[in-house]
Parts: C-alpha cells; sequence; structure tokens
C-alpha cells in the first residue's frame, strides 16, 4: 500500500505540473508492483495484483476510449492497481470516483468558465444519451482547449484514503 500512494503521490504532482504522468513512472510501477507480487506471496499476489490490473485499468480503459479520462490516468490506475490488488481495487476506484467529483465541482465553483462548463455537461449528457459511447467530436480530453480536472490527484487522494484506513482499522 506504501508503494501504490508513493506512485500516486509522484503521478499527482506531474499531472498538476505538467498536465501528463509519465510513462517511465506507470510502467515501472507496474512491473515492479507485479514482480514484488510474485516473489513475495507466490502466485496468489500475483493473481491479485493482475485481477487489480485488469479491473482498474479496464475501468478506466472505457473512460478512455469515451475520451473522459486520458492515458496517463488510465496507466497510473492500472499500476496504482497492481499494487494494491484485488483486495482494494474497487475502494480506491469508488474513492477515486468521489474525489474527482469534488475536484471538478471545485473546479467548476472557482474556475474560470464555471457557466461553459454547466453547459457541456448538460450537452454531454444529451449526446451520451443519442449517441451512446462514441467520444463527443468537441468535448473530450482529446481536444486541446477543453477544460481538464488533474485526474492523477483524485487517484492519489483515494490511494491516501485506502492507505490512511489499512492502517488505522489494523
Amino acid at each position: 500500500m506504501i508503494a501504490a500512494v508513493l506512485v500516486a503521490s509522484t503521478g499527482a504532482v506531474c499531472d498538476v505540473r505538467s498536465s501528463r504522468i509519465p510513462n517511465w513512472l506507470t510502467y515501472s510501477s507496474l512491473a515492479a508492483a507485479l514482480t514484488l507480487r510474485f516473489v513475495a506471496p507466490g502466485w496468489a499476489g500475483l493473481k491479485g495484483g493482475l485481477v487489480g490490473v485488469l479491473v482498474a485499468g479496464g475501468i478506466f480503459l472505457i473512460l478512455f476510449f469515451v475520451g473522459a479520462m486520458g492515458g496517463g490516468d488510465l496507466k497510473l490506475m492500472a499500476s496504482v492497481g497492481a499494487w494494491v490488488g484485488s483486495g482494494h481495487v474497487m475502494t480506491i476506484l469508488l474513492a477515486s470516483a468521489f474525489a474527482g467529483g469534488f475536484l471538478a465541482l471545485v473546479h467548476v465553483a472557482f474556475g474560470r468558465q464555471g457557466r461553459q462548463t454547466l453547459w457541456n455537461l448538460l450537452e454531454l449528457i444529451r449526446f451520451r444519451l443519442t449517441s451512446g459511447l462514441q467520444p463527443h467530436p468537441r468535448l473530450n480530453v482529446r481536444e486541446s482547449s477543453a477544460e481538464r480536472v488533474p485526474y492523477g490527484v483524485a487517484i492519489a487522494i483515494a490511494t491516501l484514503y485506502c492507505a490512511g484506513n489499512a492502517i488505522w482499522w489494523r
């Protein structure tokens, strides 16, 4: 869990500073997590790490395909999933959703384009209801003019929350 906090925190700092989460961080962390999970507890540990990668990475892959999440966020969450394994991956996913929602509300409340963000939200809802899971042609993270919330911060908050719970309740 400590390694997951370190990786997520480093990813959050990079995301805030440059709006990018570096591949060297995510790939090396993913490889280290799966290796350590295999070396220490054996096949059961590796299985738990792979389940964490598949669940966290799979959900974020869907969000990536619909243009709601960046590739760095996807790789960071998959890496954190490898560290925490199957036992905590759902907690981190739910906590990151709450943290991301809170960060988005703060962004809307204190951002320069609060009203436009609300109109964009209504447009995204309308588009999803009529067009399914296709990326919106204008409102997606790949659009250079899109407002972005550094989701690496939400992943770090969720990982800290999960680590705090693990320490507190032991």
